[in-house]
C-alpha cells in the first residue's frame, strides 16, 4: 500500500489534524474538496462510513472522510448529527434560546473519521471534545459553535482562540486510532 491518504475535506483545521499524528509516520495527507451525497442517519458514524465509501470508489484511491456533530446533553443529544443543518437555520442565537434557564450545560463534539480504501468496506475511528455551552456568545475566531462552546478545562469559548491554537482542543484520539490501523495492517 501507498502512504499516501486523501483527506476529502477543505476544513483546514482537520488537515492540519491529521497531519499531525500521520506525516511523521511517513503518511502522505492530501486533501480535496468535492461534493458527496450525505445521507441522513443517527448517527455520525453511518454519515462518514457512506461517505468515505462513495468518495473512496469514485476517486478509486485511499480517503479520509470525517463527519462531526455537536451534542448537547440538556437537549437530548440535539444538534447531534443535524448540527451543520441547526447552525444554518437557527444558530448559534437559536441554540443559546433553546438552553435559556437550563443548569445543565454539558455538550461534546463527536467526531467520526472514517478510512476507505476502493472496493473495501470503511474503517470508522472516534473522537470525543468534552466541554460546555456559554450562556452568551463571545470570540472573534472560527466560527459556528466555536463562539459557544468551551472545551473543557477551559473557562472560555473557542472563538477566543486563533486558529493556531484552537485545533489543539480536539481530541486527537481518532487520528491516532487510524494511524494504529495503519501501521499494524
Amino acid at each position: 500500500m501507498g502512504k499516501k491518504i486523501t483527506y476529502v475535506t477543505g476544513n483546514k483545521a482537520k488537515i492540519d489534524s491529521a497531519k499531525s499524528v500521520l506525516e511523521p509516520l511517513g503518511y502522505e495527507i492530501d486533501n480535496i474538496k468535492m461534493e458527496i451525497p450525505e445521507i441522513q442517519a443517527d448517527d455520525v458514524v453511518e454519515v462518514s462510513k457512506y461517505s468515505a465509501k462513495w468518495a473512496a470508489n469514485k476517486l478509486g484511491i485511499p480517503v479520509l472522510k470525517n463527519d462531526s456533530g455537536l451534542f448537547v446533553e440538556a437537549l437530548n443529544g440535539f444538534p447531534g448529527v443535524y448540527s451543520h443543518y441547526a447552525d444554518d437555520t437557527i444558530g448559534e442565537d437559536g441554540l443559546l434560546k433553546l438552553m435559556e434557564g437550563l443548569d445543565n450545560r454539558n455538550a461534546y463534539f463527536k467526531e467520526s473519521l472514517a478510512y476507505c480504501e476502493p472496493g473495501k468496506e470503511p474503517v470508522v475511528f472516534e473522537g470525543i471534545t468534552k466541554g460546555i455551552i456559554d450562556t452568551k456568545k463571545s470570540g472573534t475566531y472560527g466560527w459556528s459553535w466555536d463562539f459557544i462552546f468551551i472545551p473543557e478545562g477551559e473557562d472560555k469559548t473557542l472563538g477566543c482562540f486563533p486558529d493556531d491554537e484552537r485545533w489543539n482542543f480536539w481530541n486527537l484520539d481518532c487520528y491516532k486510532e487510524l494511524a494504529n490501523y495503519l501501521e499494524n495492517k
